[in-house]
Formats: C-alpha cells, structure tokens, sequence
C-alpha cells in the first residue's frame, strides 16, 4: 500500500536546499595540487603501460616467428597467446572508451584524454559510470571479473597469481560493504574527473602486467628461453618509474642470460660502478624526468668481450597526499568516521597519518576511522611517507567537526521503515515499538530511542496523551491501538534519543499514523 506524505513546508524545503549546497560545496574542497598530482601519475601510469606493452608486441611476434619455423610444436602455445590478446584488448579498449566518455562528459565533445580541462568535475564518472541508464560501472564489474578469472588459469606462478589477483580484485573493503555500497560506487561517486581517469589507467597497466606474464608463462612452454640465450641484452629493473623527492630511486641492472660464474662490469656515465646485488641508488634532490644511461661488459665462453648499452627513464615528483572522508568532506563529533589516505606513488603500507584533536586508528591498507572529541573544533590529519625507512611529511589536511545531524524516527516493518501515513492494522499491533536512524542516502547511523508520547483524540476531541518510558509501546497504548477503528489517526510526538556521539536530544519530527 503506498504512504502517503505530508506536505513539505516552504522552510522544510529551503533547510534541504542549503544541505545540497553545502554538500556541493564540500565536495568540491578538492585543492588544485592533488588534481595535478592525479595528472603526474596518469603520464606516469601511461608511460609504463606503453613500455609493457611493447614487450607484449615483441613476445607476440616471437610467437609468430616460432610457429613459422615449428609450427607442429608451437601451434597449441599460440592459440593461447592469440586469446590472451583478445581477451587483453577487450578490456583495455573498453577502460579506454569509458576514460574518453568521461572527459566528453567533462569537458564537451572535444574533450581530450591527454589534455583534461575540467579535473575537478564530479559529475562526470558518476553519470558515465553509475548512470542506471548506461549500466557501464557494472559492466566494467563484471568485466575486470571475468578477465581476473580467465587469465589466472594460465599462470601457473603462484607468487604472480596473487599478484594478479590483488592487482585486478574488486572486493570491497569492510567499511565500504557496511555502507551498502558496490564496487562502481564505491570507486566512481563522487570522484573528480582526473582520479577517475587515473583509476581506468592504472586497470589498464594492471590488464597489460597480467597479459605479460601470463605470455612469459606460454614462452617458457615452448623453449623460447633457450633460443634467447644467445640474445643478450642489458636491462634496468626499477622499484618504481615515478618517486617522491626526497625519496630513494633505486633499480636493478642486470643482463639477460647472464653467467653465474661471473660478474658483469657496470659503467655509468663513462665511470665503473661498484654495486651490490647489480642495485644502483640514488637518493632524488629535484623534481623532473630523468634517464639512467649506461652500459654493461663481460665476456663469453670464447673469451671476447660483449657489451650492451641499457637506457631506463623515471620520473620525481613532489610530496603530495590524499585525504578523503569516506561519507563525505566533514566529520562528526564522537562518531567513527571512515577515512582512506593515500599517497601517489607510495605503497599503501608505506603510508602512516596522525591527527590533532581526536583519534585516528589504521583499519586496513589506507584506511582509517577518525574520532574528533569536540564539535566546532577543527582537527588536522598529517601524513607521513615512510618510504625510505624514516617518516618524511608528505601534507596536513583540516576538517570541520560537526555534531551529527538528527535521526529520523520510524517503524520497523520487515525490512521496509514506515515513518508516516496510512499503516494495516495488523502491521501496527505485530511491532513492539520505535526506532530511529539517520538515513539519508549518505549516513546510516542507528540511535537508542530513550522515550515518546502518543497521543490520541477521543470522541469529543480531547487530546488523550501516553508516555513511554523506552523504545516499546506501553500495555495500555497497545490496547489503545486494538480499539482503533479504520481510518483513526493518532501521532508519536516528542520522542528523545541518544546517538553513538553521547548526546541526548528531543527530535523535532512527528509521526503521524493513520489506521487502515
């Protein structure tokens, strides 16, 4: 049966019009240095995504190669490669054209992926993503699910499936499931239109990872190894492509093929370098791109002397540090508020934050719960880089603190909340008593009912009220309600309750319940 609402009045109508505001407002408290910070990490991300690429073009064409010349043995190896391609594609296009409908979306119909105007939009990832219209955050769910699924049956590393299947999971964290989000909402609302980007790039260079080593695993198949023996080449293995001045840039140079009986000589910049375990560190002083140039020399089996020339691009960028509420841009007095923090660059692990003015507990990689204890007292979170092995300060961020808003009272039916308007009978007299929450779509925060009023009118009119003492009806209000006949109404009134904030109030909303 449909419930019939009450009228909003003109005030009640311009309180939710400047809640929208201010939610509006808050959400677009994102600074213009943690927009560029997304930009840096997208080049970045896009560059090493490229580079591994073109190793898997190269593996592919060795494939091809080896079918030619021994197709009897390698035919099977290279169906397989083919499908891995398919499949690798499928998913890279389709995060490709969901990146470019988002900066459409943004920025009009020339938006440029490569040239984002409008970073800081909001609304665009959530209308491309969540839209029910398009379905394409689902669609991108079940996706990355049936990609992770297929590509795991053919690795056999078990170190490089796990890999795989952190790289590419779309298991929700704990905090999120509680508020009843999915996983396009919880990676997509609300998301301003670079970090967006940046997401679908990082699932790109995630689908392109997984597609290497799963041809790895095919070459090994197939003796590719062993024809590459006679192939030397020098590499440079990096711990990471893009690193936070001040931090270490640290990355192994190795050749491949390499004899265990002897070391490879390494030159840097003409001079010998005397590494340990063939690792070259250097600690970074200035932003920029750079290149580490070199060349490797040792000797064969015949004696003579092979070199190979080794080239590896990475890039600094400047401390930098992200801060987000999980419910939204503000935090509630003596309530636990979820936070995730992250720093572009940085292992999760290797990230660590304090807060003045209340406590902030680590829950997980990245994220948090904040209690603030005073309301009207603004709190900064610090975050720190322990990259290096020492906390270095990445940034301070500041929040207000509010106290929580008040619940709305309601009835519980199953699990529908009757809140006003015509109610069965039967559904009435089966209910043992009130409840209250906030729910509005963004919160869902429980409160004890601490007492209510009914009040009822008798035949000449006569307000008749009752007291509970508690969140149940009395004996005598459940025999009032037995006597009700249809289409009698009678009102819940001046209902106090108290929060997980500790503060006890009387709420201002009336339940008004008519018998059906």
């Amino acid at each position: 049966m449909a419930i019939k609402k009450r009228p909003v009045s003109p005030r009640q109508k311009m309180i939710n019009l400047m809640y929208v505001v201010l939610m509006a407002m808050l959400a677009l408290n994102v600074s213009t240095e943690v927009l560029e910070g997304f930009s840096i990490v997208e080049e970045s991300l896009h560059r090493t995504t490229s580079n591994v690429s073109s190793e898997n073009e190269s593996l592919y064409g060795d494939f091809e190669t080896q079918m030619k010349s021994n197709p009897q043995k390698v035919k099977a190896w290279f169906e397989k490669a083919t499908a891995v391609k398919q499949m690798s594609d499928s998913l890279f296009n389709f995060a490709q054209q969901l990146k470019e409908a988002i900066v459409k979306e943004a920025d009009g119909e020339k938006g440029d992926v490569l040239n984002i105007k409008n970073k800081e939009n909001l609304e665009a990832a959530n209308q491309i993503m969540l839209s029910p219209a398009s379905g394409k955050g689902e669609q991108l769910f079940n996706a990355i699910n049936s990609f992770r699924e297929r590509i795991l049956k053919m690795v056999t590393d078990e170190r490089q499936k796990a890999i795989i299947a952190s790289n590419l999971t779309t298991i929700l964290p704990k905090n999120a499931r509680t508020m009843g989000k999915n996983w396009q909402e919880y990676m997509f609302e609300d998301m301003p239109v670079a970090a967006a980007v940046t997401l679908l790039t990082k699932l790109q260079s995630d689908v392109r990872y997984a597609e290497g080593e799963v041809l790895h695993t095919l070459v090994a198949n197939i003796d590719m190894k062993d024809i590459r023996v006679n192939k030397l080449s020098a590499f440079v293995i990096p711990n990471a492509q893009t690193i936070v001045r001040g931090d270490k840039f640290s990355a192994q140079i190795v050749m491949a093929a390499v004899d265990t009986t002897q070391q490879p000589q390494i030159y840097i910049g003409g001079r010998q370098m005397n590494l340990r375990n063939n690792t070259y560190e250097i600690v970074t002083g200035r932003t920029g791109d750079f290149n580490l140039t070199g060349y490797i020399t040792m000797r064969n089996g015949s004696g003579d002397v092979i070199r190979r020339d080794f080239s590896q691009k990475y890039t600094v960028v400047d401390p930098s540090a992200t801060v987000s509420a999980d419910l939204m841009n503000v935090l509630y007095a003596g309530y636990s508020n979820p936070i995730s923090i992250s720093i572009p660059g940085v292992p999760l692990n290797k990230v660590s934050a304090s807060m003045s003015g209340g406590t902030l507990q680590p829950v997980g990689p990245g994220k948090y719960i904040a209690r603030p204890t005073a309301v009207g007292k603004d709190v900064t979170i610090n975050v720190m880089s322990l990259q290096t092995g020492s906390a270095k300060p990445v940034g301070q961020f500041t929040f207000h603190v509010r106290k929580l808003p008040d619940p709305t009272p309601y009835i519980a039916i199953g699990d529908n909340r009757f809140r006003t308007g015509g109610l069965a009978k039967a559904s009435l007299m089966s209910v043992g008593g009130i409840k209250a929450a906030i729910d509005d779509g963004l919160l869902d925060i429980p409160f004890k009912v601490l007492s209510f009023e009914t009040v009822f009118y008798d035949n000449m009119g006569n307000a008749v009220p009752m007291v509970s003492n508690g969140d149940s009806f009395t004996q005598r209000q459940r025999e009032t309600f037995r006597g009700l006949s249809r289409n009698k109404r009678f009102y819940i009134t001046r209902i106090t309750a108290v929060g997980p904030d500790g503060i006890k109030r009387t709420l201002p909303s009336t339940m008004e319940v008519i018998v059906k």
